[in-house]
C-alpha cells in the first residue's frame, strides 16, 4: 500500500521517456502557450498599479520631473546629434578602407513579464514572441550592455536566458585587445551580485578589483555585434593547463531589475503582418 505512490510515478516517469519527441515538444508548447496569458496579464496589471501610483504624485513634484525629463531630453539630443557625426566619419573611414558592410539590426522593444531566477539558470520572459518578428537566438540587450541570447519563441512571448545564466557562452575580446577571449555565464549563488567567467585569457593580462578590465562582444560568431559591453574582470588566476588564465567577470547589476529590454533582428526581417478581420 505504501509503494503505491512510488509505483504511480515510476509509471508516469516511463511512460514519459517512451513518447516521442515531436509529442513532447507539442505538449511542452502548448502548455507554455496556455499559460502565457496569465503572465501577461500579471504584467499588465502592474504596468496599471505603476500608472496609478504616478497619479498620487503632487502637481509641484510632476512639474519638477517635467523639467528633469526636459534637462535629460536636451542632453540625449546633444548626445545623439554626436553620436550621428561619429556616424558619419566612422562610415567614411570605413569606405576609405574598403572594409564590407556591417549587416543591419533593427530593434524591437519589449516588456519583460516575468523573472526567473534560481542558482542554475537565470531567464526572463518578455511579451513578444513570433507575431511580433522575433527570432530564436536573437541577441538582447540593453543601455549597460549585453543582456543575454533570446532560447524559446512562443506567440506572444519568449523566453531570454541571461548573460549570467551557465547556459550562454560568447565570443569576447578585452576592451583595447584584438586577442580573442571566451565569456560563459557562471552559477550565481540566490541574492548574490550577477557574475561570468571569461576564459582563454592570455597571460600577459592583468586585472583588479581596483583596476578591472572591460570585455566586449568579438563579433566572432554572427550572434552579437561586435563592441557591445559583456562586463568587468576583476581577477585572474592560471587556468588549468597554464597557457591561459581565468578570470571572474562582473555583470551590471541592472540585470536582476530590467523592466524593458532590446531584441536585435535583422532589418530585413519585419514582423509578420496580421490578416485583417
Amino acid at each position: 500500500m505504501q509503494a503505491r505512490p512510488f509505483l504511480v510515478l515510476a509509471i508516469v516517469v516511463g511512460v514519459w521517456l517512451v513518447l516521442p519527441a515531436i509529442l513532447k515538444t507539442l505538449l511542452r508548447t502548448g502548455f507554455y502557450e496556455l499559460q502565457a496569458p496569465a503572465v501577461q496579464t500579471s504584467s499588465l496589471i502592474r504596468d496599471v498599479q505603476d500608472y496609478w501610483s504616478f497619479r498620487s504624485y503632487s502637481k509641484d513634484e510632476l512639474i519638477e520631473g517635467i523639467r528633469d525629463l526636459a534637462r535629460q531630453h536636451a542632453d540625449h539630443e546633444l548626445r545623439l546629434q554626436q553620436a550621428a557625426g561619429l556616424e558619419r566619419e566612422n562610415e567614411r573611414l570605413e569606405r576609405m578602407l574598403e572594409l564590407p558592410e556591417r549587416e543591419g539590426f533593427r530593434y524591437e522593444i519589449a516588456r519583460v513579464a516575468r523573472r526567473d531566477m534560481s542558482a542554475w539558470w537565470q531567464r526572463l520572459v518578455i511579451r513578444k514572441g513570433r507575431n511580433h518578428g522575433i527570432p530564436q537566438g536573437a541577441p538582447v540587450v540593453f543601455a549597460g550592455g549585453v543582456v543575454g541570447k533570446v532560447s524559446e519563441v512562443y506567440l506572444n512571448t519568449a523566453v531570454v536566458d541571461l548573460i549570467s545564466s551557465n547556459a550562454v557562452r560568447l565570443a569576447a575580446r578585452i576592451d583595447g585587445d584584438d586577442r580573442p577571449i571566451s565569456y560563459q555565464g557562471g552559477v550565481t549563488p540566490p541574492f548574490a551580485p550577477a557574475e561570468g567567467v571569461a576564459e582563454f585569457v592570455p597571460l600577459d593580462t592583468r586585472a583588479t578589483v581596483d583596476a578591472p578590465r572591460e570585455i566586449v562582444t568579438s563579433g566572432l560568431g554572427g550572434v552579437f555585434p561586435p563592441g557591445i559591453f559583456i562586463g568587468r574582470i576583476t581577477d585572474l588566476e592560471p587556468s588549468a593547463d597554464g597557457l591561459f588564465q581565468t578570470g571572474r567577470v562582473r555583470l551590471d547589476e541592472r540585470l536582476n531589475n530590467l523592466y524593458e529590454v532590446a531584441i536585435l533582428v535583422p532589418a530585413n526581417d519585419r514582423p509578420r503582418e496580421e490578416p485583417s478581420p
